[in-house]
């Protein structure tokens, strides 16, 4: 026979259940939204205190008019019931603001940056000021050469000097974010970190390193010149990197404060003397790869 005790106690559990959800059922817009779900009454009565819970998210939810507000208990995510055979398994599911917000970030995936600030991967091409007409052409080319990119023509890339703080590297990073919405894999590279990152390497990760940047479908080597000049950097680096860019046609893009002219001096003199012909070699090659603009203007990190 069966205990007494067990079979009393069974049922003043089931008694309390119901009495637990028909209490919570008192509420209208609790009853339409468990009603909503589609489940069975006797499943749902064990679970009226998730039940709740996952109503008053849901509730949230309705209110909610951006991430930023999300009251949630895991920003950005719902507590969420589901039937599975004669149980309820609940789960955090993303709110319709969060799967916004992954979908308007999936971008950065496509991006690698190099001691860069984070910051840069928010660079916007609708956020570049437009007071300055010294950036009108520099826009104008960057449409021309996404197009371009687009349709799998060759387009050589942008060697881009100028005044410190002028925003150079904004705008092109702008430019290669733009191109990262578009699924393209883009390096951007602060050029003296690198170097010094590369050469504490020979034993470690050397090849994988330097193999990442060479091969960059896009490129950006950022502030290329106020690197210490060595025999090394120049031939063994920065050499190789060009030509094989230049031989499979990789946009390859340069920020620098210094003209062409002006780095092609710094990349003549190294510690070891002075070496014309392999500076005018590499300037030859970064003339290959890019096309040349100027971006005079205000300091806009003050």
């Amino acid at each position: 026979m069966k205990n007494i005790n067990n079979v009393v106690g069974n049922k003043s559990n089931e008694l309390e259940l119901i009495h637990s959800y028909q209490d919570a059922c008192s509420n209208k817009e609790f009853k339409m939204y468990v009603d909503s779900l589609g489940i069975e009454e006797e499943i749902l009565m064990k679970y009226t205190s998730s039940l709740e819970d996952s109503y008053m998210e849901y509730t949230n939810c309705r209110k909610c008019k951006s991430l930023a507000c999300c009251k949630n208990k895991v920003i950005g995510y719902r507590y969420t019931p589901e039937k599975e055979k004669n149980i309820i398994k609940f789960s955090y599911t993303a709110c319709k603001w969060n799967l916004l917000a992954l979908k308007e970030n999936a971008y950065k995936e496509n991006l690698e940056l190099f001691d860069m600030p984070i910051e840069i991967k928010e660079a916007s091409l609708k956020e570049v000021y437009t007071d300055d007409k010294s950036r009108i052409p520099i826009i104008k080319y960057f449409k021309e050469f996404m197009d371009k990119y687009q349709k799998k023509e060759n387009s050589k890339g942008l060697y881009l000097t100028g005044s410190f703080g002028s925003g150079k590297t904004y705008l092109i990073a702008a430019l290669l974010n733009e191109m990262a919405k578009k699924k393209t894999q883009c390096a951007l590279v602060y050029y003296p970190e690198f170097l010094r990152s590369l050469k504490s390497s020979f034993q470690t990760d050397y090849s994988e390193k330097f193999d990442f940047i060479k091969k960059s479908p896009v490129l950006l080597l950022d502030d290329i010149g106020a690197e210490n000049e060595s025999n090394w950097s120049r031939d063994e680096v920065l050499g190789p990197i060009l030509q094989y860019r230049m031989q499979n046609h990789l946009p390859t893009f340069f920020t620098s404060n210094l003209t062409l002219e002006e780095l092609e001096l710094s990349l003549a003199t190294t510690s070891s003397g002075v070496d014309k012909v392999k500076a005018r070699r590499i300037i030859e090659r970064i003339k290959q790869l890019t096309i040349t603009m100027e971006l005079i203007g205000k300091n806009r990190r003050n």
